[in-house]
């Protein structure tokens, strides 16, 4: 039996977004409730909000994407739809991507792509074009199932401020 096939949310982006971050694809806790990193083991929430220096972990969804709105930072996930048995990106199979660079063209603030974790480096890097005039960051991925420590990603993740 084929594992299911899940699909991302839509992007939350405006035209003044200088920083986008993606992901891979929403586990399975953030498609049922529909809401990006909803897993309270995950992090992301966590390193955002000190690299914005918010509460975001603390705030209901809704307040977090409009910090995320007037902090000029952008979600979205690089692929579009994927088939994948559990949470783990190491299962997903048959990825289509989003067109991410038809979404950079459509920001002309934009200073950064960051992408959250390996797979969305690995599937994301190959959906842009060049880039002249934004930074390309790969971060170690807010999944608690990468052990390397709050700390040790958080340093890392810090580097998102040169994009604000």
């Amino acid at each position: 039996m084929p594992a299911p096939r899940h699909a991302s949310f839509a992007p939350h982006v405006a035209r003044d977004t200088r920083l986008l971050i993606l992901g891979s694809l929403p586990g399975a806790r953030s498609l049922a409730e529909r809401q990006y990193y909803a897993h309270p083991t995950n992090q992301f929430w966590r390193l955002l909000g000190d690299v914005l220096a918010r509460p975001l972990a603390a705030m209901p969804y809704a307040e977090r994407l409009a910090e995320l709105h007037a902090m000029k930072v952008g979600l979205w996930d690089v692929i579009r739809t994927a088939e994948r048995r559990t949470s783990s990106d190491s299962l997903i199979r048959e990825a289509e991507p989003h067109d991410l660079a038809a979404l950079v063209a459509d920001l002309p603030a934009l200073r950064m792509i960051a992408f959250n974790g390996g797979k969305a480096a690995a599937i994301g890097r190959r959906q842009l074009p060049p880039l002249e005039a934004i930074a390309i960051v790969d971060l170690p991925s807010s999944s608690a199932a990468h052990t390397i420590g709050f700390a040790a990603k958080r340093d890392s993740w810090l580097a998102l401020r040169a994009a604000l």
